[in-house]
């Protein structure tokens, strides 16, 4: 079995520089290199390479590469604090909503009668119970709202606990609820029950993603969301039938956000990813940035989907 061994710094370069990479600047690239992790930096070499997949295309810069992962970084910020948005914005509602129905105390919003009468999620909707209880044990005294009501009161309402449950409890619990309250909860995002169903895991993945910083721009998803009128609108080409972007890939990502972002939220959420490729655009030399596009699904006319209805 091959192992891997330690590199130092200078042989590191060694190895980008064998595989075809100028170095402009040695010294800068070292300490770029030692900040931010050779591992991390090469994951975004695929852009740049030749079609044998290891050498890169003719005066491909370090720069150039580091360029990538800076512009990846700054689309994880813009993403994450977006479905930041939306996270709150679901559990805001979801309280709302169920407490409204049901009861805002823990012997309601933890009871599984409460939930949708269905005997194959029965075991889900023990499970989901018992993790929402291992929640609320872990973090409740952690934040001060939570731990307040503990103190003073004996119980967490749910519009206080939704803080301390996380977006894909939160989204698994959706799942569970009766149809009335899925649909009064859908119906303030705008969109049908079946498609919150399908785009709560999506944005829960990616969020993970933003929050551990995985290479975001080029990720793609297991779950593939369904056509929507923005491919069509959008006149996003197909083959064999299938859309070739907005399925499972970045762009899938912005079609839900345009679903169920406000709309001042989501035209900035456009404005500031259109400008970082902007700036990307004006660092690369040797690829264009259609080919960044490609990479992450998006069109080249990404940007007329703010105006759509």
């Amino acid at each position: 079995m091959k192992t891997k061994t330690f590199k130092t710094l200078d042989e590191q370069i060694d190895i980008l520089s064998s595989k075809g990479l100028v170095f402009e600047d040695t010294l800068n690239a070292k300490s770029i290199l030692l900040r931010e992790n050779y591992f991390f930096l090469s994951g975004y070499r695929h852009v740049f390479l030749n079609p044998d997949g290891k050498t890169f295309i003719e005066g491909t810069k370090f720069r150039e590469l580091y360029a990538m992962f800076s512009f990846d970084r700054q689309l994880r910020n813009i993403i994450f604090k977006n479905i930041l948005i939306v996270e709150n914005n679901l559990k805001s509602i979801l309280a709302y909503v169920m407490s409204k129905n049901h009861g805002f105390k823990e012997n309601n919003y933890l009871n599984p009668h409460n939930f949708v009468k269905d005997s194959k999620k029965t075991k889900q909707i023990n499970d989901l119970i018992r993790k929402m209880k291992r929640q609320i044990s872990v973090n409740g005294k952690q934040h001060a709202a939570t731990a307040h009501y503990l103190i003073n009161y004996g119980y967490i309402p749910l519009w206080v606990v939704v803080k301390v449950l996380s977006f894909g409890i939160v989204g698994e619990l959706y799942t569970i609820l009766q149809y009335q309250d899925q649909k009064e909860i859908a119906d303030v995002f705008g969109v049908d029950i079946y498609s919150m169903v399908e785009y709560l895991p999506i944005l829960a993945n990616y969020r993970n993603l933003c929050a551990h910083e995985d290479i975001c721009y080029c990720n793609k998803t297991q779950k593939i969301i369904e056509d929507t009128k923005y491919h069509r609108l959008l006149y996003i080409p197909k083959v064999n039938d299938e859309y070739i972007y907005g399925k499972n890939d970045l762009f899938a990502l912005v079609i839900i956000l345009k679903f169920i972002l406000k709309e001042d939220d989501f035209t900035l959420f456009i404005n500031e990813v259109s400008y970082e490729l902007d700036r990307l655009s004006g660092k690369l030399e040797t690829i264009k940035i259609d080919k960044v596009l490609h990479a992450m699904g998006f069109p080249n006319n990404y940007k007329e989907i703010v105006r759509l209805d």
